[in-house]
């Protein structure tokens, strides 16, 4: 999911102005209602022929979770009630993973009548199917999300690297996450096989958590054992902006890491020079924190344009201002590569990427992390998590 953005913004308005708020209250309803009412549909409505008493607890277990979701997801991410979050995200992981496979359901029900195929057990029979692979779908999905991240490598080939930089290690962060889940011991894990990966450059490339730095101290705490030879950066994703933007600023400096709060630094190996420069997030300005915006320029300013930059950006859609200024990779993450399919496709309706290396214009490329943890919901469905290793090579010419 990108981020939650989709459930959390309609969660916000529940605590806002009436008038035009009223209307998007209502669209957000609507679509709770669907989300709920179709995968009750399938598993007890449509002619399962369940006995009297399978069909009145599905259809309350249904009911009761549409009824008590907005409160609960109002608790737990407007409140900062982490029990009542964790109750939440749950069930929108639950309720997400019934949805997308009643709709394949469905079809296949039609499919079935076409055909001629089933008869009185038709749809009993879909509803067992629908279910069971709901059921291990969210067994394997929460695994996913909360093991540790396979590492993901790649060559990115850079024409204007220098050969001294030729074979630094970047290693990429996004995403964690830490939340209403203790992942104080998985955030452990997650810094010791980073350093495993002997890392010249280490990036957080944003959101780091869900709650305030004091919230999430524990959680976050490991992040300051991360070695690097060159640098460790951090940038500020759209969540920080929930909470606490500078607080989280101030507590990665404290941790020992570099925040790019849209500025840059220079690096050098073997007499050759990379800047590593960061932006605020696309959502930092209408957070209306002073002097928070994602200003690419002042990020670069005074930056000699002779050598190649290496750009955090949280968003993968900053990308084309990247291109613009001529910046030689992005790297970002946001999208969670969809983190519980079939979202993914959702995610590129607003990103122009949903993971992976990517060209944009003559020189800019593009790096999108599936990211390191998850938001809300502790599944993730054919979007595994993934710590980054990117091998930047310089052109062969220059070897």
């Amino acid at each position: 999911m990108v981020d939650g953005q989709v459930v959390e913004a309609g969660v916000e308005e529940q605590g806002r102005a009436r008038g035009p708020g009223r209307g998007r209250i209502g669209v957000v309803l609507l679509v709770l209602s669907l989300l709920f009412v179709l995968p009750w549909w399938t598993l007890f409505g449509s002619g399962a022929g369940w006995p009297l008493p399978v069909f009145v607890a599905g259809t309350a277990v249904f009911g009761c979770s549409l009824v008590s979701f907005p409160f609960l997801m109002f608790a737990g991410h407007g409140r900062q009630n982490d029990r009542a979050a964790r109750v939440a995200d749950t069930t929108l992981g639950v309720v997400w993973v019934l949805f997308s496979w009643s709709v394949l359901g469905g079809l296949l029900h039609l499919v079935l009548i076409g055909l001629g195929v089933g008869g009185a057990d038709r749809a009993r029979g879909v509803a067992v199917g629908v279910a069971a692979v709901a059921a291990v779908l969210l067994a394997w999905g929460h695994y996913e999300a909360m093991r540790l991240p396979r590492v993901k490598r790649l060559d990115v080939r850079i024409a204007r690297l220098g050969k001294g930089l030729d074979g630094t290690r970047v290693v990429v962060l996004a995403d964690t996450h830490y939340g209403p889940i203790d992942r104080a011991r998985w955030s452990a894990r997650v810094t010791e096989a980073v350093n495993a990966l002997d890392a010249d450059v280490v990036v957080h490339a944003g959101d780091i958590a869900d709650g305030t730095p004091a919230r999430r101290r524990e959680q976050s705490a490991p992040l300051g054992t991360v070695g690097a030879r060159l640098a460790k950066v951090y940038v500020t994703g759209n969540h920080e902006y929930f909470g606490e933007a500078q607080g989280w600023l101030d507590r990665m400096a404290e941790l020992g890491w570099e925040p790019l709060h849209n500025r840059h630094v220079v690096v050098e190996r073997g007499g050759d020079a990379l800047v590593l420069a960061g932006v605020d997030d696309v959502t930092a300005e209408s957070s209306g924190l002073a002097g928070h915006r994602a200003n690419l320029m002042g990020a670069l300013a005074d930056a000699d344009q002779d050598r190649p930059v290496l750009l955090v950006a949280h968003q993968p859609k900053f990308v084309g201002q990247a291109a613009a200024a001529g910046v030689d990779l992005q790297v970002s993450g946001h999208t969670h590569g969809g983190q519980i399919w079939p979202f993914n496709f959702l995610v590129r309706i607003d990103q122009p990427v949903v993971h992976g290396l990517s060209r944009h214009g003559e020189r800019t490329q593009l790096y999108t992390s599936r990211g390191t943890g998850f938001w809300g919901p502790p599944f993730r469905v054919f979007a595994p998590s993934e710590i980054t290793l990117l091998t930047l090579r310089a052109d062969r010419k220059k070897r």
